[in-house]
């Protein structure tokens, strides 16, 4: 019998299987990205090889082109060469960039300079940049040339354009692009180029014209500025169309800078919102002369709650006129000074329109701040005489004609109530006590409509005319008492004097009004009339009441209803000032300066 053999069998684990093939993988992936790689580099070697091969193409089709042919279709130097064509290579796209430059070597003098090289285009400078679309490649590749005339420099036909760029503190404009266009005879001109270190662009070798170069420049966030053509409506512009002159350099100058913004408030003189109102814009700077035209000169409306918006503001001084309403004055005082790249508020406070009216703004001749407090008298070397304080806001009353019965101050020829002892119909307008056949009643009471002022009110003066009264009426025979309160319908009005009770009157010794009425909004006034005689009556023509607000304009006076085409006097006054006294002509509605020197 043959002996048993025994076997032994051994296996793989899992584990052992799992192991094996992550060290697989290893290898795998490693060889895999080096391929990878390799492939990458063949392939981005390939693309620049035939990038290389297109910039040599292209510098070789420019090197055999006629020197005054190399040169950018529209551009400058033209020629025949598109700024940017694509072109494919084994089936891969590339875009080509060309630039030409004229380049004026300062060997023979530069253009302008000294030696003046009259014929500045030396020779060019030839750029070309080729990208791959689809490789994602994020530096072109890119290639230089000069080209040099084989006999003689430039066109002598053609001139140089030199433009400078600043701002508005003369300083230049680094990157400001500028847009030149022209068409000179079969010549189109389109050039997109931006300003160097110095806010120039220097342009050589441009065909002759007169007036047929358009400029634009502009900057991101920059205001814009351009020369324009002669039209019929702007037959003189002050910056009319670029000339280029043979042989020589045409310098021009634009000036740019930082847009700004002017949020505008129409108001009323209680400083409540007035909405809908169309509001006339003016700068100062010209677009055209002969007849003068304005740069600046729009009509907006402002929304319901008085308000606009301006955006897009060029640095300049502005004014501004309302349709259908005076401007009393205005918050900051105009004109209103715009400089780059600010937000500047203005309110607009507005009154019953007038055919002609003035609104005198009083300010210091050093500091030209305005002037509150000073004293300005209107006159007309007849019969009109006016005085009022700049800086104050003011309420005023001159006729009751119009009858009782109006709680709120809307017509200001009515009043609230009397007590019967007052006429106010048969002396034109006038307050007097009532009359009974020839005999005066012995007292008569009025009181006013009740006044909105607006927020933030201080109050100052009680002001009326007559202040003497005949003699035999009486001590204090016209008095007057206020009541305030900080709503329009209170429990009580509570009438008091100056000092700030019920037992003392506003007479011909006090007028200076209690500061206990301050920062209330509503206001009335309540006039006492008396007479120790029957044949006489104190007389009340006009009642004025002066306050301030924020709403008051600073260092302004306004009078109305003037007299269309007269001259009139102006005589502004303050402690501490030399008086001035000037002549006015008033035609329609103007604003007049008046500076003051300190003594």
């Amino acid at each position: 019998m043959y002996p048993r053999l025994s076997k032994c069998h051994k296996g793989i684990t899992l584990i052992e299987i799992i192991l094996g093939i992550g060290i697989f993988l290893l290898f795998a992936v490693g060889i895999f990205s080096g391929l990878k790689f390799i492939f990458t580099v063949v392939y981005q070697s390939r693309v620049r090889i035939l990038e290389t091969a297109i910039l040599n193409e292209q510098i070789e089709i420019v090197r055999n082109m006629s020197f005054y042919d190399v040169g950018i279709i529209n551009g400058s130097p033209a020629g025949n060469l598109e700024a940017t064509i694509t072109t494919v290579r084994n089936g891969i796209s590339f875009d080509i960039v060309r630039t030409v430059r004229n380049i004026d070597d300062e060997y023979d003098g530069t253009i302008g300079g000294d030696p003046n090289d009259t014929s500045p285009a030396d020779y060019k400078l030839v750029e070309i940049s080729v990208n791959c679309v689809s490789c994602r490649q994020r530096v072109p590749l890119t290639m230089t040339s000069y080209i040099a005339p084989k006999y003689i420099e430039g066109n002598p036909d053609n001139g140089a354009l030199f433009i400078q760029v600043f701002d508005a503190q003369a300083q230049p404009v680094a990157g400001a692009t500028l847009d030149i266009d022209a068409v000179i005879g079969t010549t189109t001109i389109d050039i997109t180029d931006t300003t160097d270190n110095e806010g120039y662009l220097r342009i050589v070798d441009l065909p002759a014209g007169v007036n047929e170069y358009t400029l634009v420049a502009t900057k991101a966030g920059y205001t814009t500025d351009q020369t324009e053509s002669s039209t019929e409506a702007l037959p003189n512009p002050v910056k009319p169309f670029a000339s280029v002159v043979a042989q020589d350099v045409t310098e021009i100058s634009l000036s740019i800078d930082r847009v700004s913004q002017i949020n505008l408030t129409t108001k009323n003189i209680f400083c409540n919102p007035q909405g809908s109102v169309q509001v006339n814009r003016l700068g100062t700077k010209l677009k055209g002369t002969d007849p003068e035209t304005l740069k600046v000169n729009d009509n907006i409306v402002t929304d319901g709650s008085g308000v606009y918006g301006y955006s897009s503001v060029i640095w300049d001084s502005y004014g501004f006129r309302a349709t259908g309403y005076d401007i009393l004055g205005t918050v900051p005082a105009m004109p209103l000074s715009v400089l780059p790249n600010t937000s500047n508020d203005i309110d607009l406070i507005l009154g019953p329109d007038s055919d002609d009216s003035l609104v005198v703004y009083v300010y210091d001749s050093v500091t030209s701040e305005p002037i509150s407090d000073a004293t300005v008298r209107l006159t007309d070397g007849a019969a009109f005489d006016q005085s009022s304080q700049t800086g104050v806001g003011y309420i005023r009353q001159t006729d009751w004609s119009g009858g009782s019965g109006q709680e709120n101050m809307l017509d200001d020829t009515m009043y609230d109530s009397d007590n019967g002892g007052v006429n106010v119909i048969s002396s034109a307008g006038n307050m007097m006590l009532q009359s009974v056949g020839p005999d005066y009643v012995a007292s008569g009471e009025l009181v006013s409509s009740v006044f909105d002022l607006g927020v933030g009110v201080n109050y100052l003066y009680l002001d009326w005319q007559p202040i003497a009264q005949p003699v035999a009426t009486g001590e204090n025979s016209l008095r007057i008492q206020v009541a305030t309160s900080a709503s329009s319908t209170p429990a009580t009005w509570n009438f008091l004097g100056p000092d700030g009770t019920d037992a003392t009157y506003y007479d011909q010794n006090n007028f200076e009004i209690h500061a206990g009425h301050d920062n209330d909004q509503y206001f009335r006034y309540k006039v006492y009339l008396s007479t120790n005689t029957t044949t006489q009556s104190p007389t009340l023509s006009d009642i004025t009441m002066t306050y301030t607000t924020a709403c008051t304009p600073p260092g302004q006076v306004y009078f109305g209803n003037l007299v269309n085409a007269t001259e009139y006097t102006a005589t502004v006054s303050k402690d501490g000032y030399e008086t001035s006294t000037q002549a006015v002509i008033v035609s329609g509605d103007i604003v007049f300066g008046v500076s003051l020197n300190t003594l």
